[in-house]
């Protein structure tokens, strides 16, 4: 069967996806060296609860990606409201993108100290996606804070939560 071209282009289609409110995440750990290393991702979802998994999706040029599938441990750490800074500085290249944080270790992974949510994981599968990677996690630990309010990303901006309450 032949395959035709889509009818719209790649930046309608990043569009589309955005307009799917998300949380913010920043995915930690360290490479084979020790040196901590990041990077921002939105596209974080739960998988399983037995056996207990998660995903994440980094594009295929995201430079943590080579270390954090050589080492096959990460965190995920859920933002809060308060922490779009975290989220900007991760998703910039040339900077700390560790400073301006408190952060605590977990069996020597960096974790986020004022997360929403954190949980670390041992890869459990790593798939081709495209220009992105299907990263799934098996969570060995976590804690969450469930009266924190969580940072949202949509229409590619941040936002709140407002229930109304």
């Amino acid at each position: 069967m032949e395959q035709l071209p889509p009818a719209f282009d790649a930046r309608t289609l990043r569009d589309a996806f955005g307009s799917f409110a998300t949380g913010v995440t920043v995915i930690t750990g360290r490479d084979v060296d020790g040196a901590r290393i990041g990077l921002t991702a939105n596209s974080f979802t739960s998988v399983s609860l037995d056996p207990p998994l998660l995903l994440f999706c980094p594009a295929n040029t995201a430079s943590a990606l080579p270390a954090l599938r050589a080492t096959r441990r990460f965190v995920v750490n859920v933002l809060g409201a308060d922490a779009r800074h975290v989220s900007d500085r991760f998703a910039s290249k040339g900077i700390d993108r560790f400073a301006e944080a408190d952060w605590d270790e977990w069996d020597g992974l960096p974790v986020l100290r004022d997360a929403k949510a954190a949980f670390s994981c041992a890869l459990h599968a790593d798939h081709d996606g495209g220009d992105h990677r299907i990263i799934i996690g098996r969570i060995m630990r976590l804690e969450f804070a469930p009266t924190r309010e969580a940072l949202l990303y949509l229409h590619g901006r941040y936002r709140l939560v407002h229930d109304g309450d």
